[in-house]
């Protein structure tokens, strides 16, 4: 006996709200997640746009080309302080499909570096169309790069321990024209982006000519002055 109709209705109307009450849900979570950035940006005395359909383009690396992504939401524009002096920034998030898929942080260098040069977890997978060229295990990451001949050089032991501080929930970090990036899981926190910010700002400092690749002891003073003003988890402080 087949099943009655009314029964596939309801499974119908079920699924149906289930579908609304998700949709909601990740509303709720954006708006929230939108709202915490816009009170970080305004601590800082950083900008904050809600959408830029450019910015994502000016990249073809890293998660922004295995995303493919073309729209970056939530931008943030300002600078921060490192070792070498202040650089520009951006936080922003990668969108595809309507789908957030990580937030990404970027300082900008001195220098365009004529080499890209991508650092991927080994955990992560990372193959994408047009993957660069494999260059070999980096500390806890493997790089991949698109000029062997310029980007040898570039991988030194400063530039291993930069990247090894960099996290596990840091699942690309990348070299790209005069810029350093780096991508984290979407829930990222303005904490934990202002510690990532810090990480990548050290790497733009190894990897610019001007600090002569030597950041060990002033990198690490730098980085011991700024734990030690780290803001609270949920309370980021100016």
């Amino acid at each position: 006996m087949g099943i009655p109709a009314w029964v596939w209705f309801v499974i119908a109307a079920v699924a149906a709200v289930a579908g609304v009450v998700l949709l909601v849900v990740d509303r709720a979570r954006e708006t929230s997640r939108n709202r915490e950035r816009a009170r970080w940006a305004s601590l800082r005395g950083w900008q904050l746009n809600d959408v830029d359909r450019v910015l994502a383009t000016q990249w073809d690396g890293g998660a922004i080309g295995y995303y493919d992504a073309q729209v970056a939401r939530d931008v943030v524009t300002g600078s921060t302080f490192t070792t070498d002096g202040r650089r520009q920034l951006y936080v922003f998030d990668i969108e595809n499909g309507g789908r957030v898929h990580g937030v990404i942080a970027a300082v900008r260098c001195r220098t365009v570096h004529r080499a890209l040069l991508e650092l991927w977890l080994a955990s992560v997978p990372f193959q994408r169309d047009e993957m660069p060229e494999l260059l070999g295990p980096v500390g806890q990451r493997y790089a991949f790069t698109d000029n062997v001949t310029e980007a040898r050089p570039l991988i030194t032991q400063e530039l291993i321990e930069a990247a090894d501080e960099l996290g596990g929930d840091v699942s690309v970090a990348w070299l790209e024209g005069e810029w350093v990036l780096a991508c984290v899981p979407p829930n990222s926190g303005p904490s934990r982006i202002e510690r990532l910010l810090r990480d990548i700002g050290e790497l733009a400092d190894v990897v610019d000519p001007a600090s002569g690749g030597s950041l060990s002891a002033r990198g690490r003073h730098a980085r011991s002055l700024a734990e030690g003003e780290r803001a609270p988890e949920d309370s980021p402080e100016p």
